[in-house]
């Protein structure tokens, strides 16, 4: 077998020219790296098998800490501060609108209430990655733009709560077993506020020694070092990655500015091929063949999961009194759904299949049904992103 290297030499190369092709029909690029991916992987020509996607996954958590770094260095106080009581309300809008509306419509298809919380459980956690490389291929900035970052980078650690209070339920509604508020809460809890922390500390300690430095090469090194530290870390404890090196993002912006500036005009310079080889990664991982498997129970899923996250944002929006753009397009543009849904759909086959068969055919029923729908969601979360931002003339095009 050819090594490794060839591989990853082939996958950026038609991840790339996916890409092209993608803008070429005014689509955002990271929807032509998606169906590179798919074009190369088990379902179609089996280029990138499952064993080499495996071999290769470190460079989806290399990518997926250096979108959170970006994500969070955006996140300034001073913006949050204009943005007031009304991001909080959005955010919590979307996410239990999310919750609540997944879980109606699967109650009302099934009538089982476990099933009901389980879906919907799932259905707050969003993708930051493929909203993230829309706003910045667009070269997006304006409320709307401000308010996206802060939204995809909170969202998840909200949904993570939220997943564990439904499971907790969902377990009680199927087995009557008495459940534990603190235990409920102390697993979700550590994981986010061990991120957090975890972020902040290394951020401060790195952008202390950034401050010293303005050479380039220098600057890659340091950041490169603390986001693989953090990364690393984050993994070993089973904290969120996502939330640990957005946290450390943000305390770059808001404590070591300058030095942040310059992090990140090194980070974007280098960036591409990391994306590339990322959705083309996620893209090798769709598995087209699951599409018809999911069901009447998948599309009820993803309808509701639009009208809930849409007209939540929607809803919380106009109750913050927010701008008129951020009321109409929030949500179009946290549609994407991937990496943290089938974490918790995996946590879901854990919890579950030592439960006997009914607990066998949940897991299995849960993991193929977010497996396929993740399928439809990233590939239409970045086209309504770009739909959106442009709507809102927030693109470099558009000004």
């Amino acid at each position: 077998m050819l090594d490794i290297l060839f591989f990853i030499g082939i996958l950026i190369l038609c991840g790339f020219l996916g890409g092209k092709i993608a803008n070429k029909i005014k689509f955002p690029a990271v929807v032509g790296y998606l169906i590179a991916g798919l074009v190369l992987g088990p379902s179609f020509c089996n280029i990138l098998n499952l064993k080499l996607l495996d071999g290769i996954g470190v460079l989806n958590d290399l990518a997926l800490a250096l979108v959170a770094f970006i994500i969070g260095s955006e996140m300034r106080l001073g913006v949050l501060r204009k943005m007031g009581k009304g991001i909080i309300a959005i955010i919590l809008s979307e996410s239990f609108g999310a919750f609540v509306v997944v879980a109606s419509g699967v109650y009302l298809f099934t009538h089982k209430l476990y099933l009901a919380l389980i879906f919907g459980a799932m259905a707050p956690a969003s993708a930051p990655a493929g909203t993230a490389v829309v706003l910045q291929e667009y070269k997006a900035k304006g409320s709307l733009t401000n308010a996206i970052y802060a939204v995809v980078g909170l969202d998840d650690g909200l949904a993570i709560m939220i997943y564990g209070f439904a499971i907790a339920f969902a377990k009680l509604s199927l087995t009557g077993a008495r459940i534990s508020v603190l235990e409920v809460l102390k697993g979700p809890f550590v994981e986010i506020v061990g991120s957090i922390l975890l972020g902040a500390m290394i951020g401060y300690i790195s952008g202390y020694f950034l401050r010293k430095t303005h050479k380039k090469d220098e600057i890659l090194v340091i950041l490169l070092a603390a986001l693989f530290i953090c990364t690393g870390i984050s993994k070993y404890y089973h904290f969120s990655l996502i939330l640990s090196n957005l946290s450390l993002g943000m305390l770059f912006a808001n404590v070591f500015f300058t030095s942040n500036r310059r992090a990140v005009n090194v980070i974007t310079s280098m960036i591409l091929p990391v994306y590339i080889i990322f959705f083309v990664i996620a893209g090798a991982h769709l598995q087209i063949n699951l599409l018809p498997a999911m069901g009447l129970l998948g599309i009820i899923y993803i309808l509701c999961r639009i009208t809930g996250l849409v007209g939540g944002a929607f809803f919380g929006a106009a109750v913050s009194k927010a701008d008129p753009v951020i009321r109409k397009y929030l949500g179009l543009c946290i549609l994407s759904q991937a990496g943290v849904a089938i974490g918790l759909a995996i946590m879901v086959t854990r919890e579950f299949s030592p439960m006997g068969e009914i607990g066998r055919d949940i897991a299995l029923l849960v993991i193929n049904t977010i497996a396929a729908t993740t399928v439809i969601f990233e590939i239409i979360g970045p086209i309504a992103t770009k739909f959106a931002i442009s709507k809102a003339g927030e693109t470099e095009k558009a000004k």
